[in-house]
């Protein structure tokens, strides 16, 4: 997996998004052939209510969630699902040309089942036009870029922009925040597993600030 794209999926799992990851996208092209017209980098889905980690508590008091916001940066909606189509550059946050075609989206939305194969291409259009859009079922469904720094985002754009480098000084500030509690975890999220190693070194959260520059 792309290690921007590894940042990313932890990043959203810490905020309470279920992922799926390089999802292909295909088209069916004359005799019987097919190719690959893009891999979405990230789809990702998040339950009304959904926070950060839960604790058990063996008093009977229920678990206990270690924080119960969600990064304001997300723009995530309140009372209700909310469905992310996740573009994920370490560049300039952008989308690439395929993602930008309603159909690419249609295929999406339809294979995942948030909206029915009907609607989903009405649907597409107001993602690309407006960067998101609501279903006749509820859902919210946004277009989120990924990419660089803030001086790197697109201007003008309609869709949810998430600079790399909030991405991973938000995860190193959870990890550093709730240690004492995520030190006993295993973590398998391959670029959160990385700066959980910083962190228990001591070079987590701003402690890379204080390094003296050779």
């Amino acid at each position: 997996m792309d290690t921007a794209v590894s940042l990313v999926q932890a990043y959203l799992h810490v905020n309470g998004y279920f992922t799926v990851v390089e999802h292909p996208v295909l088209e069916s092209l004359r005799a019987g052939q097919v190719r690959t017209v893009t891999d979405l980098d990230v789809l990702a889905y998040r339950l009304p209510g959904t926070g950060h980690d839960l604790i058990h508590r063996r008093s009977g008091a229920g678990p206990q969630r270690l924080s119960s916001d969600v990064d304001p940066a997300l723009g995530a909606p309140t009372g209700r699902a909310d469905m992310i189509v996740c573009e994920v550059k370490e560049g300039r946050a952008r989308l690439n040309p395929a993602l930008r075609d309603p159909a690419t989206l249609e295929v999406a939305l339809a294979r995942f089942g948030c909206c029915p194969a009907e609607e989903a291409r009405d649907v597409s259009r107001r993602l690309l036009d407006h960067g998101h859009a609501a279903t006749r079922g509820g859902h919210e469904i946004r277009v989120v870029a990924f990419g660089g720094t803030p001086g790197q985002v697109e201007p003008h754009n309609p869709w949810t922009t998430v600079p790399m480098n909030h991405v991973v000084r938000y995860l190193q500030a959870y990890l550093h925040a709730h240690w004492h509690v995520l030190r006993h975890a295993q973590i398998h999220d391959e670029g959160l597993a990385v700066l959980a190693l910083m962190e228990k070194w001591g070079l987590g959260h701003d402690a890379a600030d204080r390094l003296p520059v050779p």
